[in-house]
């Protein structure tokens, strides 16, 4: 199955995660992270499947994000608010985010790639 691509094609790291994709001939669908941002159900089935914690799904060094606050509002937030916060914007969201349908990874590690997506 190929993979979704979340990403912002003005992101440096996007763009390095995209072209390391490509070299290794991993099929992927892009889709444009604040034009169609994953929806909150989506966002809470990658949470779940990554094993990480909701907080890192957060583009933490994003000017959305301090406008927004949301540094302190991260801690004391339910999940629930957390998931509608992230789903309501895709600028908040970490970037790239992909996903098999399974598997899910955030950000942009080579390691992590090849451990995931060869």
């Amino acid at each position: 199955m190929a993979l979704t691509f979340y990403w912002y094609p003005k992101c440096g790291t996007c763009r390095k995660a995209k072209k390391w994709l490509e070299e290794h001939q991993v099929e992927f669908k892009d889709v444009h992270i604040v034009e169609e941002p994953p929806s909150k159900d989506e966002l809470q089935s990658m949470v779940e499947k990554s094993g990480l914690e909701l907080k890192k799904f957060f583009n933490t060094s994003g000017q959305k994000y301090r406008e927004l606050g949301l540094k302190d509002k991260v801690k004391t937030a339910s999940e629930d608010e957390l998931l509608t916060i992230l789903a309501s914007d895709g600028m908040l969201i970490k970037r790239p985010l992909v996903t098999d349908g399974e598997k899910v990874t955030v950000g942009f590690k080579e390691d992590q790639y090849e451990k995931e997506w060869l």
